[in-house]
């Protein structure tokens, strides 16, 4: 937890020092949402998504003057993330009878985005892109077992799990502007691209676990997680009269000055 705390200092220092130095250019905003969490284990376990878990925090963007570039931004939110897979799935034939292990990990998220956009509506409404990298900072997990029936918590242990991940990001949405206030919807995936769990070659004895909240006797080669989330964003823009990029005009194109003469001399 120690290192978490430094990570997350050194993130918040980032993102006051960014606010500080452009103040007339950025928007400061809050979100909050839910979606759908799944994990892509490998070797190929019989899994579910989880629906339901929920995710908030706030978002800082920076809107350069070029035209249609967009901004870039950094973002720092609480998610659920996790897994849900059947132990067992080989003893039935009918999914139906399948027991599975479900975890749920609470997290710390932090995309760097850049976000291209362009306007409509006289400016009031903004429609965007976006895809950048994420950090994922694991704090606590849950975990339910069908199969043997017990829930609690879930105890992470450094030579099983990973505290910090990465991954890709990337989505879309629109924003309505309405003065300084901004307000709209978003739709973002999130790509993990590093392993919740260590592999088997790092903590070999896994099958001294508790196979209650621990059913893998070996652990995945690979396990990342993925995540879908729907958000509704309220923000605040630092100034009364509009982002730079506004105002840039267009440099008009110089017609061709040469004439043909279709008259022989």
């Amino acid at each position: 937890m120690k290192r978490f705390r430094i990570y997350l200092l050194m993130t918040v220092v980032a993102l006051v020092a960014c606010v500080g130095k452009v103040s007339a250019q950025h928007t400061l905003s809050i979100v909050g949402g839910g979606g759908m969490t799944n994990g892509r284990l490998y070797p190929a376990q019989e899994m579910r998504p989880i629906w339901g878990v929920v995710s908030g925090g706030v978002s800082w963007r920076y809107y350069t003057a070029e035209r249609f570039v967009g901004g870039i931004g950094v973002d720092l939110e609480y998610m659920q993330r996790g897994f849900s897979y059947s132990p067992d799935a080989y003893l039935h034939e009918d999914k139906k009878d399948y027991n599975y292990y479900t975890r749920k990990v609470n997290s710390l998220v932090v995309p760097m985005l850049w976000q291209p956009h362009f306007y409509l509506f006289k400016k009031h409404v903004r429609v965007y892109l976006e895809a950048g990298v994420t950090m994922t900072f694991n704090l606590s997990a849950n975990y339910k077992n069908e199969l043997t029936n017990t829930s609690g918590r879930y105890k992470f242990k450094s030579i099983r799990d990973n505290w910090i991940e990465y991954g890709l990001a990337g989505g879309g949405g629109i924003d309505f502007l309405v003065k300084q206030v901004e307000f709209g919807f978003r739709a973002r995936y999130y790509f993990g691209y590093s392993d919740m769990m260590r592999n088997r070659n790092k903590y070999y004895n896994n099958s001294t676990d508790n196979r209650n909240e621990n059913p893998f006797y070996l652990t995945p080669l690979r396990s990342p997680v993925d995540n879908l989330m729907i958000s509704f964003r309220v923000g605040f823009r630092f100034n009364s009269f509009g982002f730079d990029e506004w105002f840039v005009k267009r440099e008009k194109r110089e017609k061709n000055q040469e004439v043909f003469k279709f008259k022989l001399d």
